[in-house]
């Protein structure tokens, strides 16, 4: 009897807890938001890439396709494969919510959305190990750390600032596994792969973060156990995203992809208070190094205050410890020769990125803190917070014309800026000239590409993976479409298909032409990795399906 009753007082316990964290949580939100409701958009280093995206899927969500691959308006309309190799979870949320809601208004959802969900993420991880207080203070210091202030203030990294909501899932679900074994493989393996999905850097740290603490839990306890679960969950999860991580992967080679990690942006040039780089980065560079500085203080008297607790949760005390170490080496020049070798780490650009499982320990060691000071200690962080806050707000750009002129970009066709390193590996964006028409001519003396004043263009479908157009020439012609020549693109002439060309000084699709009138196709095909990845994610989600089924009927059959 005492049993059921102290049984029914925990779950109550735990109900009325969860659903105080859920409200303060949407509270913390809303405020966090709640400038960009008097003075506009905070208008970030990455703004105009991600709400440019939310734009485009949107649009092509309208022409039927729903799982876009081609940024028919990316390079002034000339376009580029950047949903190949941008995750798709976050520009898909914000195709999403500017579907329901005004465009001046997503930016400020998507936020709300992500923060909502860190705070509820961060609220399931701490509550497996900290009482209902300090775990609903380790979901509010972890929603409000000062990096995701930068994520949506300073850089509106919109699919960082997500991926980071979903980080504590991933550590619910590898600590699950060292508590309950198999049984939280499936929670992993999704979460993983949610990360993935969300931001390809996020994701690497992550995927070097989760292997850090396998290791680490594999030395402490002296088996090979956790490794193996966890790499199966790291292996389903990879499985579960195959169908973006396959492309692309494959397609690298397609694209200018070393660009993304060339001279400034090379991490080796971008280590806590860098003096050898761009001014710009250099000055910005300081600003978040400053902040980095402030986080680790307080992570590491976290550590310390609560050292004498360490038996109480030792299973995940020393695991974090040990991410904490990492996370601060690897924002310093002394691991330099990591950042050479490991692979894929150079693809984070930035060290300081490390901040984002830096900011989980510190949102943990912070609120474990307990004893007669725990008041004063969190106070002093909600002050500190609140400061960083406001500091990095009125160091910002407020703007809210630059969605309304994103849309109009889109929808006349003037289109908006690339992404450097996703344009195709023959293009030359600076030769671009977005005043050209859709389908334009190449002079045959001089090259130049005109206006196709001596042919006639009849264009019968224009969209963002499909070009149909009638032409009618006296004479042999060169066609240029506006459109950069990718090797997914199909050209059919007649019905007959052709290898397209580049330009040589633009790389945009030439199209040769018999005299004549004919029907020109250009068709953006499905490429083999891509039904590859497809078929992969399908097996592998199916596995995950069966195995939750499973163990939903053996949980409800020993009830």
């Amino acid at each position: 009897m005492n049993a059921h009753v102290t049984e029914d007082a925990l779950i109550q316990s735990t109900g009325r807890s969860w659903l105080v964290t859920l409200y303060l949580v949407a509270l913390l939100a809303t405020a966090i938001v709640l400038p960009m409701c008097f003075l506009g958009n905070a208008s970030g280093h990455d703004f105009q890439p991600h709400v440019a995206s939310w734009i485009e899927a949107a649009g092509q969500w309208r022409e039927g396709i729903f799982f876009p691959r081609w940024a028919a308006g990316a390079n002034g309309g000339f376009g580029e494969p950047r949903f190949i190799f941008y995750p798709p979870a976050s520009w898909m949320l914000g195709a999403a919510i500017g579907s329901v809601l005004p465009w001046r208004m997503a930016p400020g959802a998507f936020v709300w959305i992500s923060i909502f969900i860190a705070g509820m993420s961060m609220w399931k991880l701490a509550r497996e190990w900290l009482p209902s207080s300090q775990a609903l203070a380790a979901a509010l210091f972890f929603a409000a750390n000062p990096y995701h202030l930068v994520l949506v203030y300073y850089r509106s990294d919109f699919a960082e600032l997500l991926a980071s909501a979903l980080f504590p899932l991933m550590l619910c679900g590898v600590f699950g596994i060292l508590r309950k074994g198999w049984r939280r493989v499936p929670l992993l393996a999704i979460a993983f792969a949610a990360i993935w999905l969300s931001n390809a850097p996020a994701a690497v740290v992550a995927t070097y973060s989760l292997a850090l603490i396998l290791v680490a839990a594999g030395v402490v306890r002296r088996s090979f156990r956790p490794l193996l679960l966890g790499g199966l969950g790291m292996a389903s999860g990879f499985g579960v995203a195959a169908f973006y991580l396959v492309p692309a992967w494959f397609e690298q080679r397609w694209v200018q992809i070393g660009n993304a990690v060339a001279t400034i942006y090379d991490p080796l040039h971008n280590f806590l208070f860098t003096r050898a780089n761009d001014p710009d980065f250099i000055q910005f560079n300081w600003k978040i190094s400053a902040l980095a500085v402030s986080v680790i203080f307080f992570t590491v008297v976290g550590i310390a205050l609560s050292f004498r607790r360490r038996r109480e949760f030792s299973q995940v005390w020393w695991l974090l410890v040990a991410l904490t170490a990492a996370s601060i080496f690897l924002m310093l020049p002394p691991s330099a020769f990591l950042w050479r070798h490991l692979p894929e780490l150079k693809f984070l650009q930035f060290p300081w990125r490390w901040l984002l499982p830096l900011s989980l320990t510190f949102a943990f060691f912070a609120a474990a803190v307990s004893g007669r000071r725990q008041w004063i200690w969190w106070l002093t962080l909600v002050c500190a917070i609140f400061a960083t806050g406001a500091t990095i707000a009125g160091d910002i750009t407020w703007d809210s014309e630059d969605v309304p002129a994103l849309v109009e970009g889109v929808h006349t066709g003037r289109g908006y800026d690339g992404i450097e390193g996703f344009q195709p590996r023959e293009a030359n964006a600076d030769e671009l000239d977005d005043e050209l028409p859709l389908v334009a001519a190449v002079d045959p003396e001089s090259g130049d590409v005109g206006p196709p004043e001596s042919i006639q263009i009849d264009t019968q479908k224009w969209s963002a993976e499909q070009k149909i157009f009638d032409a009618k020439s006296d004479e042999p012609a060169t066609l240029a479409l506006k459109l950069l020549n990718y090797p997914a693109w199909q050209v059919r002439i007649d019905g007959q298909s052709i290898a397209p060309v580049s330009a040589p000084q633009t790389g945009q699709l030439l199209v040769p032409l018999p005299a004549g009138a004919h029907r020109v196709e250009v068709v953006f095909r499905r490429t083999r990795d891509r039904t590859v990845g497809a078929l992969i994610s399908l097996l592998f989600t199916s596995g995950l399906l069966v195995t939750a089924i499973f163990m939903l009927l053996r949980r409800r059959a020993t009830a």
